[in-house]
């Protein structure tokens, strides 16, 4: 019977998982490092293992983020959005008509900082009460895309046969429907009022393009050796999929969850603007379309009423973008064994000086 030492005879090393071709000796899959290192030996105590996965999983990745100034701004602006969004909520009242004076310009008073609107609207607290309710939207619809996309996408590359031409039309199908005009449609019909119905709602059809690209790719991984290795040794379907076919998969899905945030982001906006999705909790898109029904573009003293709203948008959408690009970083096993082996060597010069401090300090 075969199995993934195999190979491992004679002194010779294993070859069931692909090299890159410099002969580095580098995986050729983005993840093998992180699967490789991750297999946890099961002698191992609880903590132990809790503190390998963080090691793998939390502390490798920060190595890497923390020398790309993309990562470093990107993840800044969503937690900052995020941190500002939860505090607002919590010990921020929601503003009203009348809260303070009308047109006030922004930076001019410290109870208003960035004015109020044509009805004495503060603006600086409908912006940051509307927060909350689009990182929800964001977070569903990106959930619902990498979910349906990477389920249908596996099972119809790894199972093939009936099952792959069933999904595989059911994907074409979603792939071809207009998705503006379906998700005016739908918003029309059934008026959806939760923040994660309208997240799931807004990439209804963007899934699809997500599923047949990693059928393509589970169509090469599923003849790869060390697949073919697991089928042969009777891993369930399951396992193969989770250990040997996703990690692969990983990082394309991880951008793919950063690019249908941004598609509800955009999509949330104009949609409210147009006034298609139903008015309920303060949003960026409600802003946007009262200030421009009420001349903000042509006022000048109320051009911040347009302008606040907007800048909100682009800064969270250019935080997704940085942080998107990073990842490619992150996932890339030659940048991770060198900022993996960077820090290793940091931790051991802090070891030497301590080690030397303690001596002259004993001496």
């Amino acid at each position: 019977m075969t199995s993934r030492d195999s190979h491992e005879t004679n002194g010779e090393p294993s070859t069931d998982r692909p090299t890159v071709a410099d002969g580095s000796g580098a995986p050729a899959n983005p993840l093998d490092v992180l699967e490789s290192e991750g297999d946890v030996d099961t002698s191992l105590g609880t903590s132990d293992k809790i503190k390998k996965y963080l090691r793998i999983y939390i502390y490798e990745p920060w190595l890497v983020m923390r020398r790309d100034w993309r990562a470093l701004v990107g993840l800044t602006i969503i937690s900052s959005y995020i941190i500002v969004g939860i505090l607002g909520w919590l010990f921020l009242e929601p503003t009203r008509m009348g809260h303070g004076p009308n047109q006030l310009p922004w930076f001019r008073s410290l109870a208003h900082p960035l004015g109020t609107n044509l009805y004495g609207v503060d603006l600086m607290r409908e912006t940051i009460h509307a927060i909350p309710m689009i990182l929800k939207m964001m977070f569903a619809g990106g959930m619902f895309t990498i979910v349906m996309g990477t389920v249908v996408g596996t099972v119809a590359g790894y199972k093939g046969g009936t099952v792959d031409k069933v999904l595989s039309t059911i994907t074409d199908v979603f792939i071809n429907l207009p998705g503006l005009p379906l998700v005016i449609v739908l918003a029309v019909v059934f008026t959806p009022e939760s923040a994660y119905a309208l997240g799931i709602l807004l990439t209804i059809e963007y899934w699809a393009g997500l599923a047949r690209a990693i059928r393509s790719q589970v169509l090469q991984i599923r003849y790869d050796e060390y697949t073919e290795a697991s089928r042969t040794i009777g891993l369930p379907t399951g396992t193969i999929l989770l250990k040997d076919v996703l990690p692969h998969l990983a990082p394309y899905i991880t951008i793919r969850f950063v690019s249908a945030m941004r598609t509800v982001l955009f999509s949330a906006v104009g949609l409210y603007f147009i006034g298609v999705l139903p008015e309920g909790d303060t949003n960026w898109g409600i802003m946007l379309s009262n200030a421009y029904n009420n001349g903000a573009m042509y006022r000048p003293q109320l051009l911040h009423w347009i302008l606040i709203p907007s800048i909100a948008i682009v800064v969270l959408s250019i935080g997704m973008i940085l942080l998107s690009q990073s990842l490619d970083r992150v996932f890339n096993p030659r940048v991770r064994e060198k900022h993996k082996s960077d820090g290793e060597e940091s931790l051991e010069e802090e070891d030497e000086v301590g080690g030397k401090g303690k001596g002259m300090t004993l001496g």
